[in-house]
C-alpha cells in the first residue's frame, strides 16, 4: 500500500509540474509573433486537455452521480450561452470569434467546457479552506469574477468573442456571478468532492497566464 502511496503522490507531482511547464510554454509561444496564430489554434485542445486531466484526479467514489451534475453544468451553462450571444439579453452584446474552436448556433462546443472547468476548479481552491458550505459557494463565485475581469480583456487578443464597440458592460458580470452561484450551489448541495490538486493548480495557472498575456500584449 505504500509502495502505491507514493507512486500516486509522484504521479500527482508529475501531472502538476506537467501542467505548469504547459501553461508557461503557452505564454511564451502567444507573445511572439511567429508562433502566436498556431498557439491561439491550439486553445480548444489546452482547454479540453485540462478538463481531461480534471477528472482523471477527481474521487467520485463517494458520489456516482458527480458526472450527471458536470453533464447538467455543461449542458446548462451552453445554452445560456447560445441564448446570451444570439439575444445579447444575458451577458450583452458579444460575438465569439475562431479561438474556442468548433461553433453551434454561434457559440463554440468548448464554452461548455470551460463553465465546468472553471466552476469545478474554483471550487476545489475554496473546499482547502474548510470553511461553511455557503460561504465556499459565495467566495468559489467571486473567483470567477475576479478570473473573468482578466478574461474579459484577454478574450479579444486571442480571438475567443469580442465586445460591440469594445464595451463590456457591467451585466455581463453580474450574471457570471449569478449563475457562478447556481452551479456552485448545485455542485456542493449534490455534495461533489472538488478537492483535487490538479483542478486548483490549473485555475491558478490559467489566472497567470491571462494576466500575463494581458501585460505582455498590450
Amino acid at each position: 500500500m505504500e509502495i502505491i502511496s507514493n507512486f500516486t503522490f509522484r504521479y500527482k507531482v508529475t501531472t502538476i509540474f506537467v501542467v505548469i511547464l504547459f501553461y508557461a510554454v503557452g505564454v511564451l509561444g502567444i507573445v511572439i509573433p511567429i508562433t502566436h496564430a498556431f498557439f491561439v489554434a491550439l486553445i480548444p485542445v489546452v482547454l479540453l486537455l485540462s478538463f481531461v486531466l480534471v477528472v482523471m484526479f477527481h474521487n467520485s467514489s463517494q458520489n456516482r452521480s458527480d458526472f450527471l451534475v458536470f453533464l447538467l453544468i455543461f449542458l446548462s451553462s451552453f445554452f445560456v450561452e447560445v441564448l446570451g450571444v444570439n439575444t445579447h439579453l444575458i451577458f450583452g452584446n458579444y460575438s465569439y470569434g475562431e479561438g474556442l474552436g468548433i461553433k453551434i448556433f454561434g457559440t463554440p462546443l468548448m464554452i461548455g467546457i470551460n463553465w465546468v472547468l472553471l466552476i469545478y476548479s474554483s471550487a476545489s481552491i475554496l473546499e482547502l479552506t474548510r470553511w461553511p458550505a455557503v460561504i465556499q459557494v459565495f467566495l468559489a463565485s467571486f473567483l470567477m469574477v475576479l478570473f473573468d475581469l482578466i478574461l474579459e480583456h484577454v478574450a479579444p487578443l486571442l480571438d475567443m468573442w469580442e465586445w460591440h464597440e469594445n464595451t463590456i458592460p457591467i451585466q455581463n458580470y453580474l450574471a457570471w456571478f449569478a449563475l457562478a452561484l447556481i452551479f456552485q450551489g448545485i455542485q456542493k448541495r449534490m455534495k461533489i468532492s472538488t478537492v483535487n490538486p490538479v483542478a486548483s493548480t490549473i485555475f491558478i495557472c490559467q489566472f497567470i497566464f491571462f494576466i500575463t498575456i494581458l501585460i505582455l500584449l498590450n
